[in-house]
């Protein structure tokens, strides 16, 4: 899946490449979907959720520009399985899932497969986790209509990088990337895509 699907498409970080390698998709799906685990699309989770398309979470993780000494929040743990490829690029991740069970499950996928760096909180990503802010990197796997302006203010300023789906219709919805800066914030629009809005508590 990896080498026909992802690298085919041009992602060649060969920290990400190697992260899905040795990441096991099939552990994060419910059973029925396991099959499917290796198709490059979404699949479902309980309550609407998704376990994202493989070559998306390759895509926003290669977007952060990871070298593996950054601290990184991610807003919408989901299954885990995104976490997981943060946890291999990265220093430590910092993900809120606002669904208690699926916190709860993404937990104790994360422990079976001995991820020891990733730190989970059950509450609303709008509010960020501020008592481990600043991060040198945000990624979001759930569109908000807006950027959260309390994610932004946890963005480390000097380079810091926030990934993330935007708009309110699923249908039209653009991947950006937030680069701060003393100078202010720089926007750019890598992708369309489409995710699960982002849920208010």
């Amino acid at each position: 899946m990896v080498r026909d699907q992802i690298v085919a498409q041009g992602l060649d970080d060969p920290r990400v490449v190697r992260a899905l390698l040795d990441t096991p998709r099939e552990a994060f799906v419910p059973a029925a979907w396991r099959a499917a685990a290796y198709d490059d699309r979404p699949l479902p989770l309980a309550d609407g959720q998704t376990v994202s398309q493989p070559y998306v979470v390759a895509f926003m993780t290669q977007a952060l520009g990871l070298r593996g000494t950054e601290r990184v929040l991610e807003i919408g743990t989901g299954s885990g399985y995104q976490a997981a490829i943060l946890a291999r690029v990265a220093r430590e991740v910092f993900s809120i899932e606002i669904r208690e069970a699926l916190s709860r499950q993404a937990a104790e996928t994360l422990a079976a497969l001995g991820v020891g760096n990733v730190r989970l909180r059950v509450g609303d990503g709008h509010a960020g986790w501020p008592e481990a802010a600043p991060f040198d990197a945000v990624l979001l796997t759930c569109a908000p209509p807006t950027i959260p302006p309390l994610l932004l203010d946890q963005l480390r300023e000097g380079g810091g990088r926030l990934v993330a789906p935007v708009g309110d219709d699923p249908d039209r919805q653009s991947l950006v990337r937030l680069t701060r800066s003393p100078q202010g914030v720089r926007e750019e629009r890598l992708l369309a895509v489409r995710f699960v809005p982002m849920t208010k508590g």
